[in-house]
């Protein structure tokens, strides 16, 4: 399949070695619409000190080019680095947004880290929540929210005219799938996500939200849906639910936690905001013992 009579946006890479993650800003190829897709908001696990170096480049790339933000969109609700949309909203406009399970992470979640009964599980903390197949627009440029599954309940891929956002769902293909043992992820489940991706049109374009340059070669963040479906290691053609299951299962009981997992999700559930300061005007981050172990 090719793509037919569909926008070709100009697409920005950012990328932040810290917490190895890539963020886009996507621009409607007939106007000056554009979307910004998985911030980095810098965290220093160290001193707890939060620092806007890598939103800072995304926001002067967007001036320069008098771009105009109309979505600020998560993927999902990520683990390995705090999201930059409240500091990139204040500066540029533009509505946060993510899926609408969201909610289903924030009843987990604030299970683990015993959030009180001012903490909302209604997604509220967002300006707007997606649903499966939801069409949207960036300025003219026709887009796709679709819900896939199995990295976490609230994953989301994002078509952009001819560019997908998969977050965390898929990698580069020599680097294959993400992990599925957080909780409510599923490796079946991540599977038939897969599938939904993989039957796109050939030449629509994937963007990484990760790359970890396995076997030493250089960082790359783009693959096309041919690609992926002819030599993802882990979800090729040819290659079961099945075995897929099994092997992505084994895989994940050798990995361990995301650095920044705990301050993540905390920040990430409540839409890339900290938690509401305390009577001494400080916010905390609580750590959970033995929570992941």
């Amino acid at each position: 399949m090719m793509t037919n009579n569909l926008s070709i946006p100009n697409v920005t890479t950012f990328f932040d070695d810290d917490s190895n993650t890539f963020s886009y800003v996507v621009q409607d190829p007939s106007s000056s619409s554009c979307a910004i897709v998985d911030s980095v908001m810098d965290f220093d696990y160290a001193s707890g000190g939060t620092f806007y170096t890598s939103a800072d480049k995304i926001i002067e790339y967007v001036e320069a080019n008098d771009l105009k933000v109309e979505w600020i969109i998560e993927t999902h609700v990520h683990a390995d680095h705090l999201s930059a949309a409240p500091y990139l909203q204040e500066k540029l406009g533009g509505q946060i947004g993510i899926g609408k399970h969201i909610t289903t992470v924030q009843d987990t979640f604030s299970k683990v880290f015993n959030e009180g009964d001012d903490f909302k599980h209604d997604g509220s903390q967002f300006d707007y929540l997606f649903s499966d197949g939801e069409q949207y627009k960036v300025g003219s440029m026709e887009c796709v929210a679709m819900h896939t599954p199995g990295h976490t309940p609230a994953c989301f891929t994002h078509t952009l005219g001819d560019a997908v956002f998969v977050g965390d769902t898929l990698f580069m293909p020599d680097a294959g799938t993400a992990r599925a043992d957080f909780p409510g992820g599923d490796a079946g489940t991540l599977f038939d996500s897969v599938q939904k991706i993989l039957a796109l049109p050939d030449d629509h374009r994937i963007f990484m939200c990760h790359d970890y340059a396995p076997n030493g070669r250089e960082l790359m963040h783009e693959t096309t849906v041919k690609e992926q479906r002819e030599e993802n290691i882990h979800v090729k053609s040819g290659i079961s639910r099945e075995t897929f299951v099994e092997l992505r299962e084994k895989r994940d009981r050798t990995l361990s936690m995301p650095r920044l997992i705990l301050p993540s999700l905390q920040v990430n559930m409540r839409a890339g905001h900290a938690p509401e300061p305390e009577d001494n005007g400080l916010s905390y981050i609580k750590i959970p013992l033995n929570a992941f172990k």
